[in-house]
């Protein structure tokens, strides 16, 4: 293969064979379970990158089944996303910022990590009906990480604080070492969700369960009270991203 045609053709690893497609990706009916709950602030201001800021001991812990996904197939995920603010030249921005996530699917894993810089492991997370009970669960191999249950369409919700919700900017720690291991890249990455066609939001009482683990360290953010319980179901595309720090500059 000439040097051209690898300049042409590089994409993503391996160069014959890429583990992800090119994007856009595009999510049809994909479900989300939202348990909002206080912690500890210190153990949150330990992993939350300046410039980002914490102001409230709040962390959102998600189970999300994305069934019809382009590129990525039908798979299942779950993790922690806590509430931040940016500070910047605009003024003060609230958004998210993405701490954990553990799937059972490879391509978005790997695209996740080498385009964005999304935290993702490789776990078994489950989302499930039992009958009036929406379940999601996390298992690390044989190991049960997290479990969440809540009440199946108690009360629908506005749908214009959700909208806003997913309409908030995201946030990202994307690290890629060099061949010596040192860090080739180290950045603040924001990227968004578009194109939003929600289908409908619901509340209704929640609970959430985490505990310890050496690889998983969820329960590292100790749940102290559970303040809301969220599903909805919405048509989404993941944008790509924007450098909004460089760590190494």
């Amino acid at each position: 293969m000439k040097i051209q045609d690898v300049r042409r053709n590089a994409f993503a690893m391996p160069l014959t064979s890429p583990a992800f497609p090119p994007g856009p990706y595009r999510f049809m009916r994909r479900e989300f379970l939202v348990i909002t709950y206080r912690t500890d602030l210190d153990a949150l201001r330990a992993v939350v990158p300046e410039p980002l800021e914490v102001t409230e001991p709040l962390v959102k812990y998600e189970f999300i089944r994305m069934p019809d996904s382009t590129g990525f197939g039908d798979y299942t995920e779950s993790g922690q996303v806590i509430p931040v603010h940016l500070r910047t030249e605009r003024g003060v921005e609230q958004g998210a910022y993405v701490h954990s996530m553990y799937l059972n699917d490879h391509p978005p894993i790997a695209g996740g990590r080498e385009l964005w810089g999304f935290p993702k492991k490789l776990a078994q997370p489950s989302f499930s009906y039992e009958t009036d009970v929406i379940v999601g669960t996390l298992d690390y191999g044989r190991v049960r990480v997290a479990s969440a249950t809540m009440g199946f369409k108690h009360r629908p919700l506005d749908p214009g604080p959700v909208l806003a919700g997913i309409a908030q900017p995201n946030f990202l720690l994307k690290i890629i070492p060099h061949v010596d291991g040192t860090p080739r890249i180290c950045e603040l990455v924001r990227y968004h969700m578009v194109d939003v066609t929600l289908h409908g939001a619901w509340t209704a009482p929640g609970s959430l369960e985490l505990h310890p683990h050496a690889l998983a360290p969820v329960a590292d953010l100790p749940v102290q009270k559970i303040e809301t319980a969220v599903h909805y179901i919405a048509d989404m595309t993941l944008a790509l991203g924007t450098v909004e720090h460089d760590y190494l500059a």
